[in-house]
């Protein structure tokens, strides 16, 4: 998250996101390439993305394991499927920020191939 101080006015300190998770500090980051967090200790590169509705949390897509302390929350809350409630897991289609892109790019291989 963002938190920024308004105590003074409109203009106030900020400061980016950094998310602790299992005992990392990730630094949010502008300039990754495929990567949207940096671990603050390792350098180590991580892509982090708030749940999704339809279940396209990963960024190519995959299997996706839901930590115990979230599983009930995410499949009520969330994904608004009570009856998954008691899976650890699932397979993700493609984050939609990267669908797009993905299509676009086989069209293109695809295009190119014919032309030789």
């Amino acid at each position: 998250m963002y938190v920024e101080n308004k105590a003074e006015g409109l203009d106030g300190e900020g400061r980016g996101r950094t998310y602790h998770y299992r005992g990392r500090r990730l630094a949010k980051t502008k300039s990754g390439y495929k990567f949207n967090c940096v671990d603050q200790e390792t350098g180590e590169e991580f892509w982090v993305s708030g749940p999704h509705r339809d279940g396209a949390d990963k960024l190519y897509g995959g299997l996706v394991a839901i930590d115990e302390d979230a599983r009930v929350e995410y499949w009520r809350s969330v994904r608004q499927q009570p009856a998954l409630v008691a899976l650890t897991e699932y397979r993700a289609g493609a984050s939609t920020r990267t669908s797009g892109t993905t299509r676009r790019n086989e069209r293109r291989a695809r295009g190119r191939a014919r032309a030789r």
